[in-house]
C-alpha cells in the first residue's frame, strides 16, 4: 500500500504514556459510587454491577508475573481520530501481560459479535495502524447490543475462541450496550470482562472523571482550520455571510470549541437558545440583528456558526420532535401506509393541537426531514435539516423587512457549509494520539485487574501525559433513564454545554466583540512536528475548565 510522506513520519511517532502506567501497576479502590440520577431504577437494572468503586492505579515496586489473556475489540458508532491508537495500546498492554496474550477485532462493529465475523490482530496488522485516523482496522457499525439472544450469540464466539475480556469504543449508546452486556454476562456467571473507552467527535460524553472524549480534539482543530481559511476568504472578498453548519446533535460542544478557536461573528449555542425559551425567529432576529450592524458599519460579510443539532432545543420545535417520535414509534406501521402526499396531513391529524401548529408552520422540506430517516433509536436524524440554508433563507427574509423598516442597508450574500465528515477521520493530533494509545493500554490494565463494567479512565488531561492519572470508572456511574422508541431507557447521561461553565462565559464575554468587529483568528492546520505549544495543546474547553 502506498503512502504519503505524512504517513510514513507518522508511522515513527511513539504515543507518551502516562509515567503510572510505564511499569508494574496496583489498584487503589475509591468510594462506591452511584448513578448521576434515577440511582433505585438503575440500581434494579444494574444490581451486579451497581455501586462499584472508582479505580486508580498507582505504580507498584515488585512486578506479578501475567496469564496470557485473549482480548475482543469492538469499534461502535461513528469514527473518531485516534481510534487504531486505543486498539494500538490495547495490544501493547495486553502483550505487556504476557507476550502469549492474543487480540481478536469483531469486524463492522457490535454486529460482528453476534454475526461471528472476526479477525486476529497480529502485530504486522497492528503496526499498519498506529497513529493513523479512521476505523478501517476492523470497521465500525451501529448495531444495539440488547437482546438476550444476542447476548448469547456473541458469548458462543467469545468461548470458542477462549477470550475473557471484551473491550468496547465507542459513544454514550454504545458503553450503555457495554454497561448491559456487563451486567447480563455477571449475572449468568459468564468468565468474560466488558470494559468501554469513550469516544465521540461530540464531545458530550464526560463527567468529573472523563475530562473528554477521544477525537474530539482532533475535530475541532479540522474543523477550525477550515473555518479560519473560510474567515480568511471572507475578509479578502469582504461581500459574503458564511452560514456553517457543524457537527454536535445533542451538545453544542463543537461549535463553542472552533467559536473559541476561531472568533466568528456569530455562533449560536443549542442549550442557551433553550435555556432562554427562544424561538426560531428569535434566533433568526438576533442573526439578522448583526447583520445589519456590521452592514451600517460598512461590512457586507461574516460567519455564523450553527450546531447540527439546534432545532431540537428550540422549545417550540423539541416539543414537536418529542411527541414525533413518540407517534412514530408507536404508529409506524400505519404512518408507512400512508401515501407520500398524504404523510403530511397524517402527521398534524394525529398531533396535539400545539404540535400540529408548530408542523403546520414549517416548510415542507423541514417538516418532511422531522418525519423520515429516523437513526437507529427511534430519533430524528438531525444532521440530514439543512439548518444552515433554512436560517439563512429566514435571516434574509428578515432583512428585507428591516430593509422596508429603514433598520438595514446593505448587500446580502449567503454561502452554506456543513463540516462533519471531514472531521471524523483524520490523523489524530498528537493530544488525541496520546490520550487514545494510554486509554487502550489503561484498558489492559483494567482487564488484568479484573474488573467489569468500568469505563477506561484518562484525566488530568491539562498537564503532559506522562502526569495524567490512569484508572476506571463504573460505567452505572454515568446513568439516567431517558426515553427512546416510547419507553424508559437507562443510557449514559450526555453532557451539554454549561452555560455557567469557564468556556461559555469566555465566549459570552467576547462574542459582542467578536459580532460587531472583524476579529478572526486563523489557526491552521494540525501541527504534528515542532515545539509542544504548537502540537500538543489541548482543547481551549479543557484549559478553561481546568484553569490551564
Amino acid at each position: 500500500m502506498k503512502k504519503s510522506a505524512l504517513q510514513k513520519a507518522r508511522a515513527a511517532y511513539q504515543p507518551k504514556l502516562p509515567i503510572v502506567l510505564t511499569g508494574a501497576v496496583q489498584v487503589v479502590e475509591g468510594n462506591p459510587t452511584d448513578s448521576v440520577a434515577d440511582q433505585e431504577a438503575i440500581r434494579e437494572l444494574f444490581p451486579n454491577t451497581y455501586g462499584l468503586p472508582e479505580i486508580k492505579f498507582e505504580k507498584k515496586s515488585t512486578p506479578s508475573a501475567g496469564k496470557p489473556v485473549n482480548v475482543g475489540v469492538i469499534l461502535s458508532g461513528g469514527q473518531a481520530p485516534g481510534g487504531h491508537n486505543v486498539i494500538s495500546g490495547l495490544f501493547d498492554g495486553i502483550k505487556k501481560i504476557h507476550r502469549d496474550s492474543r487480540l481478536y477485532g469483531f469486524i463492522m462493529g457490535p454486529g460482528g459479535l453476534v454475526d461471528h465475523k472476526y479477525v486476529e490482530l497480529t502485530s504486522q496488522i497492528i503496526d499498519e495502524y498506529r497513529n493513523t485516523g479512521g476505523f478501517d482496522i476492523i470497521g465500525s457499525g451501529r448495531t444495539k447490543l440488547e437482546t438476550k439472544e444476542q447476548f448469547d450469540k456473541g458469548l458462543e464466539i467469545l468461548k470458542e475462541l477462549n477470550i475473557s475480556a471484551l473491550v468496547i469504543i465507542g459513544g454514550d449508546d454504545s458503553n450503555t450496550n457495554a454497561a448491559i452486556l456487563a451486567e447480563y454476562y455477571k449475572a449468568i456467571g459468564a468468565p468474560v470482562q466488558v470494559i468501554g473507552c469513550p469516544k465521540t467527535i461530540d464531545g458530550d460524553l464526560k463527567n468529573e472523571v472523563i475530562e473528554t472524549s477521544f477525537g474530539f480534539d482532533t475535530a475541532t482543530k479540522v474543523y477550525s482550520e477550515v473555518i479560519g481559511n473560510i474567515q480568511r476568504d471572507c475578509n479578502s472578498a469582504k461581500k459574503y455571510w458564511h452560514f456553517i453548519k457543524l457537527m454536535g446533535r445533542s451538545a453544542s460542544h463543537i461549535a463553542l470549541e472552533c467559536a473559541l478557536q476561531t472568533q466568528p461573528n456569530v455562533c449560536i449555542i443549542s442549550e442557551e437558545v433553550e435555556a432562554k425559551d427562544m424561538t426560531l425567529q428569535d434566533v433568526v432576529n438576533y442573526v439578522a440583528d448583526i447583520v445589519a450592524r456590521r452592514a451600517a458599519a460598512g461590512n457586507n460579510f461574516g460567519t455564523v456558526l450553527i450546531p447540527e443539532g439546534l432545532i431540537e432545543f428550540i422549545p417550540a420545535m423539541k416539543k414537536l420532535i418529542a411527541e414525533l417520535n413518540d407517534l412514530l414509534a408507536a404508529k409506524a406501521d400505519e404512518f408507512a401506509a400512508v401515501e407520500t402526499a398524504n404523510q403530511r396531513q397524517w402527521i398534524i391529524d394525529n398531533l396535539s393541537a400545539d404540535n400540529a401548529k408548530v408542523y403546520e408552520s414549517l416548510p415542507h422540506g423541514v417538516a418532511r426531514q422531522l418525519s423520515l430517516d429516523r437513526d437507529p433509536h427511534g430519533n430524528v436524524q438531525v444532521s440530514l435539516i439543512e439548518t444552515e440554508k433554512l436560517l439563512s433563507e429566514m435571516v434574509g427574509k428578515r432583512l428585507k423587512e428591516m430593509a422596508k423598516e429603514g433598520t438595514y442597508n446593505g448587500k446580502f450574500s449567503p454561502l452554506h457549509h456543513f463540516f462533519g465528515y471531514e472531521g471524523r477521520c483524520a490523523d489524530p493530533s498528537n493530544f488525541d494520539a496520546d490520550y487514545c494509545y494510554a486509554l487502550g493500554f489503561n484498558a489492559a490494565c483494567l482487564i488484568n485487574a479484573g474488573v467489569t463494567g468500568y469505563m477506561s479512565s484518562v484525566r488530568g488531561l491539562t498537564k503532559p501525559s506522562v502526569q495524567w492519572i490512569a484508572g476506571g470508572i463504573p460505567i452505572t456511574m454515568m446513568m439516567n433513564m431517558e426515553r427512546r422508541h416510547g419507553a424508559m431507557k437507562p443510557v449514559i447521561q450526555k453532557a451539554l454545554v454549561r452555560l455557567d461553565g469557564a468556556p461559555f462565559q469566555k465566549f459570552a464575554s467576547k462574542r459582542e466583540s467578536w459580532a460587531n468587529n472583524t476579529e478572526y483568528v486563523y489557526p491552521g492546520p494540525i501541527q504534528y512536528f515542532g515545539p509542544a505549544e504548537v502540537c500538543d495543546q489541548p482543547t481551549m474547553t479543557l484549559r478553561y475548565e481546568h484553569n490551564a
